[in-house]
C-alpha cells in the first residue's frame, strides 16, 4: 500500500532496532499519519485491545509478533521457564479481542512452532521472530491471492454490464486490516490495476467509523473513485439499482459458511438478497473456524464500551477531538459484531480460490480438513 507515495506495510521490525515492533496507529487516521512503537508484550496486547490496530489478519500478526516481543523478555534461565512465560504471553493476547479468530490462531502456531525449532532460548527468540514473519508474509500474499481472484468476479461484471462497477463495503477490510493489500479492498485494487473501471459506496460503519476514516483513505491513497455513504443508506442504493456487488471481510467464518463481521454487514447481507445483488466475503483460511458451525450460536460477539457509541471522533479546528452526541446520562449498548448467515453469501473470496459458503464448498478447496 503507498501513503503519500511512500510504501508501507502495517506491521514491521523497526529498521535500527530489531527489538522494537511499529505499527501505524489507526485512532487518529485519516487527520494525522502516526508510527507506533512497541517494546513489550503488554503493549502489544494494548494496541490490540484498544485498536491503535484492527482488522482480522494484522491482529493475527500483531499476537505473532507480540509473541516475538514476550520471548524477547521470557527468562532466559531454562527452556522450560522461557515456554512458560511465552505461554502465560500468549494468554494476555488472546483475551483482549474475543470475536477474531486469527488472534488465538496465531498465538497457538507460535507456542506449536518455537519448542519445534528450538532447544534453547536464545535459539526460541529467533524462532518467534521467523514465525511472525512467516505469519506476516503470508498474509501479504494470500490477500495479493484473494485480490485477484475477487477481480475475476469484478471483471465478469464489467463485460456484462460494459460500464462502470458500483461496489459497496462495509467497515474496513483493506490494506490497514491485514499487513498489506486487504480482503475486500484487494479485489478493488487488482481491478482497478487491469483496468476495470469501479466505484465504491464506502459505508461509514459506525460506531467507529471505520469506513468513513480508513476505507475511505485508503482509496484516497490508491486514487479508486469512491463516495462515503451513511451506513443506512446501501438498501436505498441496491433498491435503484446502484450497486453491482458486495464484498465484505470477516472476522470469523465458520466451517459451514456463517459470517463475523463488523456490526451492520447482516443488514447488508439482507438488503443485497432482497435486491439481487451478489454478496460477497473476501477472508484468508486463517480466518476459518473449523471448530464451529452455526456462527449465531457459537461465534463470542465482543461488547465494547459505551462510549464508541456515545461520542464520535473528528478534526475540529486543526485538532482531532471528541464529541458527545447523546444525552450524558443515556446508556448505550454496543455490539462489535453481527453473523450473517450462510444462505446470504453468494461466495466467499479465498486465497485458493471462491468456495460456496457451504462446509462443502470450503472443503473442495481445503480438502485436508475433511
Amino acid at each position: 500500500m503507498n501513503v503519500y507515495g511512500k510504501h508501507y506495510r502495517t506491521i514491521w521490525l523497526k529498521p535500527d532496532d530489531p527489538k522494537v515492533v511499529q505499527i501505524i496507529d489507526q485512532r487518529p487516521l485519516p487527520h494525522e499519519f502516526v508510527v507506533e512503537d512497541l517494546v513489550n508484550s503488554d503493549e502489544m496486547a494494548r494496541a490490540i485491545k484498544e485498536m491503535h490496530l484492527r482488522g482480522a489478519g494484522l491482529i493475527g500478526a500483531a499476537a505473532a509478533y507480540g509473541m516475538y516481543l514476550a520471548a524477547l523478555e521470557a527468562p532466559q534461565s531454562s527452556m522450560e521457564t522461557f515456554l512458560a512465560y511465552l505461554r502465560d504471553a500468549g494468554e494476555k493476547l488472546k483475551k483482549t479481542r474475543p470475536t477474531a479468530v486469527n488472534l488465538e490462531w496465531a498465538v497457538e502456531r507460535q507456542l506449536a512452532a518455537i519448542p519445534q525449532k528450538a532447544s534453547t532460548p536464545a535459539q526460541g527468540v529467533q524462532a518467534a521472530l521467523d514465525v511472525a514473519a512467516e505469519i506476516a508474509d503470508e498474509d501479504a500474499e494470500f490477500c495479493r491471492r484473494i485480490g485477484e481472484h475477487g477481480a475475476d468476479i469484478v471483471e465478469k461484471i464489467y463485460e456484462k454490464k460494459g460500464d462502470t462497477v458500483n461496489i459497496l463495503t462495509h467497515c474496513n477490510a483493506g490494506w490497514l486490516a491485514f499487513v498489506d493489500y486487504g480482503t475486500a479492498t484487494a479485489p478493488m485494487y487488482e481491478a482497478q490495476k487491469r483496468g476495470v473501471p469501479i466505484h465504491v459506496w464506502v459505508d461509514e460503519t459506525r460506531p467507529r467509523n471505520q469506513g468513513a476514516r480508513l476505507t475511505a483513505w485508503e482509496m484516497v491513497q490508491q486514487e479508486v473513485p469512491h463516495t462515503v455513504i451513511a451506513d443506512n443508506t446501501g438498501g436505498h442504493l441496491m433498491q435503484h439499482g446502484m450497486v453491482d456487488m458486495v464484498i465484505t471481510g470477516a472476522d470469523r467464518v465458520t466451517r459451514c459458511g456463517d459470517v463475523a463481521n463488523k456490526i451492520g454487514t447482516y443488514l447488508k447481507a439482507l438488503a443485497a438478497a432482497d435486491n439481487g445483488v451478489p454478496f460477497y466475503v473476501a477472508l484468508p483460511s486463517s480466518t476459518l473456524d473449523w471448530n464451529i458451525c452455526d456462527g449465531v450460536k457459537e461465534i463470542p460477539i465482543e461488547q465494547r464500551g459505551d462510549d464508541e457509541v456515545k461520542y464520535i471522533q473528528g478534526l475540529h479546528d486543526g485538532k482531532v477531538t471528541k464529541v458527545l452526541l447523546t444525552p450524558p446520562d443515556s446508556p448505550a449498548a454496543n455490539y462489535g459484531f453481527d453473523v450473517t448467515p450462510a444462505r446470504l453469501v453468494r461466495g466467499l473470496i479465498t486465497e485458493r480460490g471462491v468456495a460456496a459458503a457451504s462446509e462443502e464448498g470450503l472443503l473442495q478447496l481445503y480438502p485436508e480438513r475433511r
